[in-house]
C-alpha cells in the first residue's frame, strides 16, 4: 500500500481539509460469513463478486465509501482458514496484510453461531492491537430475541470498540454500522479522489464476474480449479467493446465439463457473463472465452502470481 502522501500526490488531492477522516476498515470472517456482501451494501454497488460457495473471494478488494467528511476505504478480503495448498497460502497472506495496513479491523460472525473457523478468527484478531468492531451479520436469520444474548456472548472474547447487528443481505442496522466506523476513524485527508470507487482496473472485475458465473453454474472441485485471466480487452468506440478470456482448469477431465456437449455450458458461462459485464461497466461488449489446462497451477507459485494471486 503507497504511504498516504504518495497516494495525495498521485491522486492530485491538494485541497484543505477541516475535521476529516479517512482510514482502511479489514473486512475478516470465515469463508461464507458475508464480508463481499457487506462492503456491496455499503457502497451500494456490487463490486466483490458474490455466490453461496465458500472461498469465492480469492483477493482483496478495495472498496472506497465516500462522505462530506469522511473516507472509508473497506477491504474484503479472503475467507481466513489454514491453507491446505499455495493457492490458499496467497489468500492467507492477503489477509494479514489487509490487517496489517487496517486502521479499523472489522470482524464478522454469523448470527445462527460461532463455528470452528470463527473461533481462529477471533484468536487471531485478538492478538492484534488495533481498534476492532465485531459485526454480527444475518440477524434476518435468527428471531429478534436472540440478538442480545448473543451480544452479550461475545463481549467475552475481546474488548471490541462496539459489537453492531447487521443483516448486510437486507442492509439493515448498516446506518449504525457507519457511524460506529467513522467515529473511529482517524483524522486525516482522503487517500483518493471522490469519483474513484476502488483502485482495481476494469479488467480485473471482468475476470471476477466470469469466474463468479463459473462458481455459480458449477458444483464440486470445478469452481476451485478454476482462474480466469483476460488476454485483451479493446474498448471500441461505435461498436462493442472487445473481450477475450480464457477459464483455466487443473485438468484435462475438468475443460470437457466446462464446455460442455457441444459447447452448451461455455455458452452459458459466456451469456450471463457477458449480461453481468455490461451492467457493470454500462456499456455493450462482445465476450470471447476459451479453456485451457494448466496442470496443478494452484500449487504452482509463478502460475499464482501471474494469475494475480
Amino acid at each position: 500500500m503507497p504511504n498516504k502522501a504518495d497516494l495525495l500526490k498521485m491522486n492530485n488531492i491538494t485541497n484543505e481539509y477541516n475535521d476529516f477522516k479517512a482510514g482502511y476498515v479489514a473486512i475478516v470472517g470465515r469463508p461464507n460469513v458475508g464480508k463481499s456482501t457487506l462492503m456491496n451494501s455499503f457502497l451500494q454497488q456490487k463490486l466483490a463478486i458474490v455466490s453461496p460457495r465458500p472461498q469465492t473471494t480469492r483477493n482483496k478488494i478495495l472498496g472506497i465509501l465516500h462522505g462530506k467528511k469522511h473516507q472509508i476505504i473497506f477491504q474484503d478480503t479472503p475467507g481466513l482458514i489454514e491453507p491446505k495448498y499455495l493457492l490458499q497460502t496467497s489468500m492467507k497472506k492477503s489477509v494479514m496484510t489487509s490487517l496489517d495496513q487496517a486502521d479499523i479491523i472489522m470482524v464478522l460472525i454469523e448470527a445462527k453461531g460461532l463455528k470452528d473457523n470463527d473461533h481462529d478468527v477471533l484468536t487471531l484478531t485478538k492478538s492484534i492491537n488495533k481498534k476492532k468492531i465485531l459485526v454480527i451479520n444475518k440477524i434476518d436469520m435468527i428471531k429478534k430475541e436472540q440478538v442480545l444474548p448473543l451480544i452479550d456472548e461475545m463481549t467475552k472474547y475481546d474488548n471490541y470498540e462496539a459489537i453492531v447487528p447487521v443483516s448486510a443481505l437486507e442492509s439493515t442496522n448498516l446506518d449504525e454500522l457507519e457511524k460506529i466506523i467513522i467515529e473511529h476513524l482517524p483524522m486525516g485527508m482522503p487517500f483518493y479522489p471522490p469519483d474513484m470507487i476502488s483502485d482495481e482496473p476494469e479488467r480485473f472485475f471482468v475476470s471476477e464476474i466470469i469466474r463468479e458465473q463459473i462458481f455459480l453454474k458449477f458444483g464440486q472441485e470445478i469452481p476451485y480449479s478454476t482462474a480466469v485471466r483476460i488476454d485483451d480487452f479493446k474498448e471500441r468506440p461505435g461498436r462493442k467493446d472487445y473481450i477475450r478470456s480464457v477459464i483455466i482448469v487443473e485438468r484435462e477431465s475438468q475443460k470437457p465439463i466446462l464446455i460442455g456437449k457441444g459447447g452448451k455450458a461455455l455458452k452459458a458461462i459466456g451469456a450471463s457473463s457477458r449480461l453481468a459485464i455490461e451492467k457493470f461497466l454500462d456499456r455493450p461488449v462482445f465476450l470471447e472465452l476459451h479453456v485451457v489446462v494448466q496442470r496443478k497451477w494452484r500449487k504452482n507459485a509463478v502460475a499464482i502470481k501471474r494469475l494475480g494471486y
